[in-house]
């Protein structure tokens, strides 16, 4: 796997010239040309991307569906994320921009700690972010300032550019939650689909099934984890991890009222490998043991 280390070799790659500063650019993709390179067919970086894209017309990948879609294109991408760029099927005629800062320019910030929380970083690309165009402006605005501030590098500089590119992520977050909503439909239909799975799931009697995990789940809806609990939150105010404790909780519930099974017997038809696992679980969304619960009905 190819690694790019640096902004300076990413530049190169785009036939531009050094940039203003060596850990943070913002770079006009009209003005690049990609160069032919082995490096494309599969790599690394070191450093955190945001890319607008613009004039993006015809069918976008949403999520895992298509919409049709003329707006800016907004997606995001981390260090370390493995990537692949087919040059035959870049489009000369979309334009946009790429913010590019490097993992090591957050050191002693407190977006270091921070940045991890926008789910966003570890979405798939076709999970990007539609923007209308009064959202673009405001995009378009502070990238302009951090590229102005690029220009003339003091020990003021990195305070600066790093309260531009956290107010720019968080009017993303703003923006992504406005999307879940717009497209409610779709996100009606994978809610439909989440509660069909954990049916399915608790519903089913097998003692090799273990004990469900947001991963698990979010795999089988072909979705990253970040994103089907941002969506969950969004639309229910519970994510996914609180989903399934909500209806193990209410299958427990039916097990220790309509059955004489023991609580460990219980414990592991719901999936769980130590009794007192699901106990100490059950107390804590109850206030009562399993028993406590059980007696309630006599």
């Amino acid at each position: 796997m190819n690694t790019i280390q640096s902004i300076s070799a990413f530049h190169k790659l785009l036939s531009l010239p050094e940039p203003k500063h060596p850990m943070v650019s913002v770079i006009n993709l009209h003005e690049s040309v990609f160069i032919e390179d082995e490096v494309w067919k599969g790599f690394v970086s070191r450093y955190y991307c945001v890319a607008l894209k613009r004039n993006a017309t015809g069918k976008i990948k949403y999520g895992q569906q298509h919409y049709d879609y003329d707006k800016g294109v907004l997606s995001f991408t981390a260090p370390n994320q493995v990537q692949y760029l087919d040059l035959k099927t870049m489009d000369c005629e979309n334009t946009g921009y790429l913010l590019i800062f490097h993992e090591d320019f957050l050191l002693k910030h407190s977006l270091a700690k921070t940045i991890s929380s926008y789910g966003f970083f570890s979405y798939a690309v076709n999970e990007a972010l539609h923007l209308s165009e009064d959202e673009e402006n405001d995009l378009l605005e502070i990238l302009y300032k951090i590229d102005k501030e690029c220009q003339h590098i003091d020990h003021h500089t990195q305070e600066i550019i790093l309260s531009q590119i956290e107010l720019l992520l968080n009017y993303s977050k703003r923006f992504y939650e406005r999307q879940f909503i717009t497209r409610k439909s779709g996100s009606h239909q994978l809610l439909t689909k989440f509660e069909s799975y954990l049916n399915v799931y608790f519903n089913t009697e097998s003692s090799e099934k273990g004990l469900l995990t947001v991963h698990q789940i979010a795999e089988a809806m072909n979705l990253s984890a970040n994103y089907l609990s941002d969506l969950l939150r969004i639309q229910t105010g519970q994510n996914t991890q609180q989903h399934i404790h909500e209806k193990l909780i209410s299958k427990a519930k039916e097990k220790l009222s309509t059955t004489e099974l023991s609580v460990s017997e219980i414990a592991y038809e719901l999936g769980f490998e130590h009794s007192q696992s699901f106990s100490t679980l059950f107390k804590k969304k109850t206030n009562m043991s399993p028993l406590e619960f059980r007696q309630s009905f006599n």
